[in-house]
Formats: C-alpha cells, sequence, structure tokens
C-alpha cells in the first residue's frame, strides 16, 4: 500500500506531487532542488553549493521516512548544463561517500525555478 512521505524539513511541494512516496519496502523520493524548506531558491548559488542544498533536502525527506543516505539504492542527478558534472560530483561523493548507489546523470536542458541541480533518489526502508 502506498504512502506518502512529508517533512518541513525539506521544501513543501508545490504541484500535484508528493516529497516521497513508500510501499514499506522502497521510498522514491521527487526531485530535490536548491530551495530552503522557507522557500529560498538558491539558483544563483555555485554549482557546488546548489548540490549540496538539493542533497541536504533529499536527506532530510529520507529521514522523515526512516532511512539515509547509506540506504540509498539509486540516485537521478539531472543538470542544466553537463559540464557542471565535476562540480557536482565533487559535492555528491561527500554524502555518498563509502558503498555510493548506483547513479546516472544527465543534462536536462531546463530545470524548475531556473537551477543547475536536480536530485531524486530511490532508497530501501528494510
Amino acid at each position: 500500500m502506498k504512502r506518502v512521505v512529508s517533512t518541513d524539513d525539506a521544501p513543501a511541494a508545490v504541484g500535484a506531487y508528493s516529497q516521497a512516496t513508500t510501499n514499506g519496502d522502497l521510498l522514491f523520493t521527487a526531485g530535490q532542488i536548491p530551495l530552503t524548506p522557507d522557500d529560498e531558491l538558491r539558483a544563483d548559488a555555485p554549482v557546488a553549493e546548489q548540490t549540496e542544498l538539493a542533497l541536504d533536502n533529499l536527506t532530510a525527506v529520507l529521514a522523515e521516512a526512516g532511512a539515509e543516505p547509506t540506504d540509498v539504492l539509486k540516485v537521478t542527478v539531472f543538470l542544466d548544463d553537463i559540464t557542471d558534472f565535476d562540480e557536482m560530483n565533487e559535492t555528491y561523493a561527500t554524502y555518498f561517500d563509502e558503498e555510493p548507489p548506483a547513479r546516472s546523470a544527465v543534462e536536462a536542458g531546463a530545470l524548475p525555478k531556473g537551477v543547475a541541480v536536480e536530485i531524486e533518489a530511490v532508497a530501501s526502508l528494510e
């Protein structure tokens, strides 16, 4: 059975989606962008800082579901410019330094609210 996961420690959903959903075994997060929980958009910040904020949001959603970064099985990173990969990756690696999850990183062309990075994940709750 599907359960919606929501926390005030990450930005609220601003459309017809949930911060995350779970069936009790797997957690699927919505894409997290560099938006603070109090709606401060950091679209003009360097990519490293945007990545950090997106991953902080992701970590907060994971925590609400009883998970942590070590439970993440798969991450998808969307970049508005793939040449920002190295800068994103350097920050990303500090969140997933041991036994990192599978990951895809793709250039999306345009991301919500003009940000440079959006990150979503699938985690195990077992």
